[in-house]
C-alpha cells in the first residue's frame, strides 16, 4: 500500500514513500526516474534537481535539457514555478520561453534542447557540474553520451525523466539494464505512487489509452511495438453508413503523392461530439496512368471539397475546413495552395504521437470512418509495426500502403487543439 510522507523540505507538500526514498537516495552519477504518466517521477526529480542545484559544484554549468524550448518551459520550469520549497516562487526560478538560459536559486542555468543527432554539437566545449534531462526516451543517444562526457567537474550528477520506450530503446539497453555495473540509480513509478491525483482522474486516464501505449503509459511497461498499429480496429464498431449533422469541419490531412497516390482525408466534429472522417480524395498515377501536376491536383481537391454533400443538410453541398493539413514534405504544393486561395498548414509528422491519439479515439468510440473512405479502412487493416526497427528500439510502421493512414493522422493530430475541447465538452456532458 502506498502511504504519504510530508516532506521537512517543502511546506504542505505531501510525497509518497516512493518518491521521498527516491529523492534521499539518488545520489549516483547517474539518476533516472521512469514509469506511467502522472506518476509523480517528474515532481520527485524535480525536487531532487532543486537541493542538487543549492549545493551543486560551483566549477562548471548547470544544464537542463529538453526536445523542445516549449517542453522545457512546460514540463521543468512550469512546475518549479509552482514549488515553495525555497521561498516565494519567483525567487526559487525564472525563465523566458524559448531562451537558451534560465535562473534556478539564483544560478544560470543553461537551457539545451535536443531535438535529432545534431544536437550533439551544442555541447562542445561545455564544463557542466549537474544536468537535468526531460524525456529522455527523446534524447539522441549521441546527445546523451557527449553531456555524460561534459559532466567533467567532480560530484556532477545528471538527473532524468522518462516514459518507458521500447524495451531495445538504447536508454534501456546500455544504461538500465547495466543499473549494477555503473553509477547509476533507477527509480520506477506507477501512477498509484501519486497519491496527489483524483481517483476519478485517473479512472478517466485509463480509458485514454490503449493497447501498446496503456502498457507504457498506464502500467509503465517497456514493451515492444508488435503487430498491428492500430490493434482495436474493429470495422463493425468502427465503419459507419449514416452520419449525423457535422457541426464543426475541422481539417482536411492530406499527404502528397506523384508516383505514389495523393489522399485527402475530410475530419469533422458531429453534434454527438465524436470525430468522422467523412469523406475521401484519391489520385492514383500508376492506376490512372497519369501524373498531375501541382495546379491539376488543386484544381481537382477544391472540385471535390465543392461536392461533397453535409450530412442531415439537404441539397447542401461543399466543405471547406478550417484546417488544410498537409505533408510537410510537399513544399511546391503548399504554395500552390496558397496562390490558389487555400491557407494550408504543415502538418507535425511526429509519427508515433499521431499514432497514439487516434488510437485513444478508436478505443474510446470516439471515431468513427464512413465506409466511403475504402482507402483508409483497406491500409488499416494491414498497418504494421516494423519489426527490424522495434529491435533498434524505434517505434515505427511498415512503410507500405500507408498513404491514407498518414493524411488521417497529419488532419486530426495537427488540430488537436482544435477539436479536443469539443470531444472533452462530451465527458462533462456525460458526468
Amino acid at each position: 500500500m502506498t502511504t504519504t510522507t510530508e516532506s521537512p523540505l517543502a511546506s504542505g507538500l505531501l510525497l509518497s514513500d516512493g518518491q521521498f526514498s527516491s529523492v534521499a537516495e539518488s545520489t549516483a552519477r547517474i539518476n533516472i526516474w521512469d514509469g506511467s504518466v502522472r506518476s509523480g517521477k517528474t515532481v520527485a526529480s524535480l525536487l531532487r534537481w532543486l537541493m542538487y542545484v543549492a549545493t551543486a559544484p560551483k566549477g562548471g554549468d548547470l544544464v537542463v535539457v529538453g526536445k523542445t524550448y516549449d517542453t522545457v518551459s512546460r514540463n521543468v520550469f512550469g512546475p518549479l514555478e509552482q514549488f515553495s520549497l525555497f521561498g516565494p516562487a519567483s525567487k526559487l526560478c525564472s525563465y523566458v520561453r524559448g531562451s537558451s538560459y534560465g535562473r534556478i536559486l539564483n544560478r544560470k542555468v543553461e537551457v539545451i534542447t535536443a531535438n535529432d543527432a545534431r544536437a550533439e554539437g551544442r555541447l562542445r566545449g561545455l564544463t557542466a557540474a549537474g544536468a537535468y534531462v526531460d524525456e529522455a526516451t527523446l534524447i539522441p543517444q549521441e546527445f546523451w553520451n557527449q553531456l555524460l562526457a561534459r559532466l567533467s567537474v567532480k560530484g556532477a550528477k545528471l538527473f532524468a525523466t522518462t516514459n518507458p520506450d521500447s524495451p531495445g530503446h538504447w536508454l534501456r539497453k546500455n544504461f538500465l539494464l547495466k543499473e549494477d555495473e555503473l553509477s547509476l540509480a533507477h527509480f520506477h513509478f506507477k501512477i498509484e505512487d501519486n497519491i496527489a491525483l483524483d481517483p476519478e482522474y485517473v479512472s478517466e486516464l485509463k480509458k485514454e489509452y490503449v493497447g501498446l501505449w496503456y502498457k507504457r503509459f498506464i502500467e509503465g511497461l517497456w514493451v515492444q511495438a508488435e503487430g498491428a498499429v492500430y490493434d482495436m480496429w474493429d470495422p463493425d464498431r468502427h465503419v459507419i453508413d449514416i452520419m449525423p449533422k457535422i457541426m464543426r469541419w475541422i481539417s482536411l490531412g492530406i499527404d502528397y503523392g506523384t508516383k505514389n497516390p495523393f489522399a485527402g482525408q475530410m475530419i469533422g466534429v458531429g453534434v454527438d461530439r465524436k470525430m468522422y472522417m467523412t469523406n475521401e480524395f484519391r489520385w492514383d498515377s500508376k492506376a490512372a496512368r497519369r501524373s498531375l501536376t501541382d495546379v491539376e491536383y488543386s484544381v481537382k481537391l477544391r472540385e471535390w471539397m465543392d461536392q461533397i454533400k453535409q450530412p442531415g443538410l439537404a441539397d447542401v453541398t461543399g466543405v471547406r475546413p478550417e484546417w488544410t493539413v498537409v505533408d510537410p514534405s510537399a513544399s511546391s504544393f503548399i504554395q500552390q495552395l496558397f496562390r490558389d486561395g487555400v491557407v494550408p498548414i504543415m502538418a507535425n509528422n511526429s509519427v508515433a504521437d499521431g499514432i497514439r491519439v487516434l488510437s485513444s479515439l478508436l478505443g474510446q468510440d470516439l471515431l468513427k470512418i464512413h465506409r466511403s473512405c475504402t482507402g483508409w479502412i483497406e491500409e488499416i487493416g494491414g498497418y504494421a509495426w516494423d519489426d527490424k526497427a522495434s529491435e533498434k528500439g524505434l517505434d515505427q510502421p511498415i512503410k507500405v500502403d500507408d498513404h491514407h493512414m498518414d493524411a488521417g493522422r497529419y488532419g486530426i493530430f495537427t488540430t488537436e487543439a482544435s477539436w479536443r475541447p469539443l470531444l472533452a465538452q462530451q465527458k462533462a456532458k456525460a458526468a
